[in-house]
């Protein structure tokens, strides 16, 4: 347990004075060294982003450095003859004898090259199938599962609610009775937010300046999405043109903020970009290892600050009344939550099938209403996450199932395991 404990601190560069060696990294040909690299990965992923909107997720870097990219832009041939300069300029830097963050420096970067590269190589035309797509952007590959397999699991939700009509009807008709009223959303949301931070504040070290706004949209392919702003501020959007049910409020309040996205990006900044000047931390490309921690550990948040059945304790005191919602069948709610959890990953073959051609649109949509268990309109809605993000959905159910397993490895610390990987470049091989 000290041992595993220790290699965690080690990576994040906290080993204890008199146990770390030699800091640096030893340079490469003509004097390069991890920092140079790192400042041209940062134009690299910026140039990416203006041929790609929506790459580049955050970022909180020098605003010249922005300003040069936007005006001056290479091709996506010069682009990726960059990332190809780049993993040899890494490779050519040796990490003998050097302290355990380096060596996981140099890797972290040869992975988001790696995953930069092959982005780039997509957006030039190249296909790949779902599973060597999503592990040559996020660093693990998923099994897919036939189909049948998950029958069960609507077997066990038919028996749960039962009646007539279509399985998905019916779960939608219980659903109902409990979203959010639209002119409840805000103090609702406000209420699950604050209860996330509070819970996370116990036991991570919060920076003193962070804080979030919050907004309701529309017109989007996602339910929320977190727009971290540097200096520890993010900017939470919450799609409100489907419904919100009060046990989303709570997940996303743990996902988007706390312990989620908004803490890991501060976190991020905090130990990397303003303790150590390591400016590949200032940009977060969406399509890289980075997003599978990311995800995985926003959802596993939620789990983690809400244990057992903490959450549904939560929502029957505080969010029903808030929601003005009857509680009476909460306990049956949460059993029905976690069995259509077990439903995640069949959504991956699926979107293995719709977007290798094998299956066309309409049937897609009905296999995503049968296994997600969601009305016409959700499941379309989701199809165009599938369209706009393509593999980037393993991240979520996948991300969540490798960051759990990997934590409670580590032993029984769970937060403070969690708040070494929120603060750490550990990659998606390092937990699998």
């Amino acid at each position: 347990m000290r041992a595993a404990i220790l290699a965690l601190l080690c990576l994040v560069g906290a080993c204890a004075p008199g146990l770390s060696v030699p800091p640096t990294a030893a340079p490469g040909p003509g004097g390069d060294s991890l920092d140079a690299i790192a400042r041209d990965y940062v134009a690299l992923t910026l140039e990416i982003g203006e041929r790609e909107p929506g790459y580049v997720d955050a970022y909180y870097g020098p605003a010249e450095w922005q300003a040069a990219a936007k005006a001056d832009p290479r091709t996506l041939p010069q682009l990726i003859q960059g990332a190809a300069t780049l993993t040899d300029r890494l490779n050519a830097v040796s990490v003998a004898g050097a302290e355990p963050a380096i060596r996981q420096r140099r890797a972290y970067l040869l992975a988001h090259v790696s995953a930069a590269s092959a982005r780039l190589r997509m957006l030039s035309g190249e296909t790949m199938s779902f599973a060597d797509e999503a592990e040559a952007l996020f660093g693990i590959r998923p099994e897919l599962r036939p189909l049948s397999s998950f029958d069960p699991v609507l077997a066990e939700i038919d028996a749960l609610i039962p009646g007539p009509g279509s399985l998905t009807d019916r779960v939608t008709e219980f659903r109902s009775h409990y979203v959010i009223p639209r002119d409840r959303l805000q103090v609702v949301m406000d209420a699950a937010i604050a209860e996330c931070r509070t819970r996370t504040a116990r036991h991570i070290r919060l920076p003193a300046n962070e804080n979030f706004t919050l907004a309701f949209v529309g017109d989007k392919p996602w339910s929320g999405y977190n727009y971290y702003q540097g200096n520890s501020q993010s900017k939470i959007e919450i799609n409100a043109d489907f419904p919100i049910y009060t046990e989303r409020a709570i997940d996303l309040g743990c996902h988007e903020g706390y312990p989620g996205h908004h803490v890991y990006n501060a976190l991020l900044e905090q130990t990397f970009v303003r303790e150590r000047g390591w400016v590949e931390m200032s940009v977060y490309p969406l399509f890289s290892p980075m997003s599978f921690v990311a995800e995985g550990s926003a959802n596993y948040g939620i789990d983690l600050a809400f244990p057992g059945d903490e959450a549904t304790r939560f929502e029957r005191e505080v969010l029903f009344p808030l929601a003005g919602l009857d509680p009476a069948t909460a306990q049956k709610k949460a059993q029905l939550g976690a069995l259509t959890r077990r439903l995640a990953r069949a959504e991956y073959t699926i979107a293995d099938d719709y977007l290798a051609g094998r299956v066309g649109r309409d049937e897609t949509i009905e296999r995503l209403m049968k296994y997600s268990l969601a009305d016409r309109a959700k499941a379309t809605q989701r199809l165009r996450f599938i369209d706009t993000y393509r593999s980037y959905i393993i991240n979520y159910g996948l991300g969540r199932d490798v960051v759990q397993a990997w934590v409670e490895r580590q032993g029984p610390d769970h937060w403070r395991t969690m708040e070494t990987l929120l603060s750490s470049q550990i990659l998606p091989v390092d937990l699998d």
